[in-house]
């Protein structure tokens, strides 16, 4: 299993340097048009560029979930205990699990909501943007999920060790 959620994390890597390359375009044409008057104004390249950014930040989100750098915040020294040490990552790791799921339930009725709006300009239906809510809850709490079996797992091996 932890190699599937490997590759599917280095398949989002991919996808969020497309991205992040891709940003680069409708920015880049976004800023010459308003600083160089050398291309018209585009209004089209602040919606796209405000698809792209959201995608990015759902993505990259997901990939820090995943490597462990995000949503965690040191506030007490690490422990040296295994039991001690479980405690602190499950516990960050299942609040991770319970605020994701929380995000893909409520996100499914805020794709909902997204999939009767239209952009303005590019006329896009909306929902391609709203589905990244719902889509990164249930990703991020897969991952939180499979983190904390894998701590508990290592909780086991370090408690057999010691006996």
């Amino acid at each position: 299993m932890g190699r599937i959620l490997e590759a599917f994390c280095q398949s989002l890597r991919i996808v969020l340097g497309i991205l992040v390359a891709s940003l680069a375009i409708p920015v880049s044409m976004q800023v010459i048009a308003r600083y160089t008057g050398v291309i018209p104004v585009y209004l089209w390249t602040e919606e796209l560029a405000t698809f792209i950014f959201v995608w990015v930040v759902m993505i990259g989100s997901m990939v820090a979930v995943w490597e462990g750098t995000h949503f965690d915040v040191r506030v007490i020294p690490d422990a040296q205990r295994p039991l001690l040490v479980f405690l602190q990552q499950g516990l960050v790791l299942l609040l991770i699990g319970v605020f994701a799921l929380l995000f893909a339930w409520y996100g499914i009725e805020y794709a909902q909501f997204g999939a009767l709006q239209k952009s303005v300009m590019l006329q896009a239906n909306k929902i391609y943007t709203f589905i990244s809510v719902p889509l990164a809850g249930a990703v991020w709490a897969i991952f939180a999920f499979y983190r904390l079996a894998e701590a508990f797992g290592t909780y086991r091996a370090a408690r057999k060790a010691n006996s």
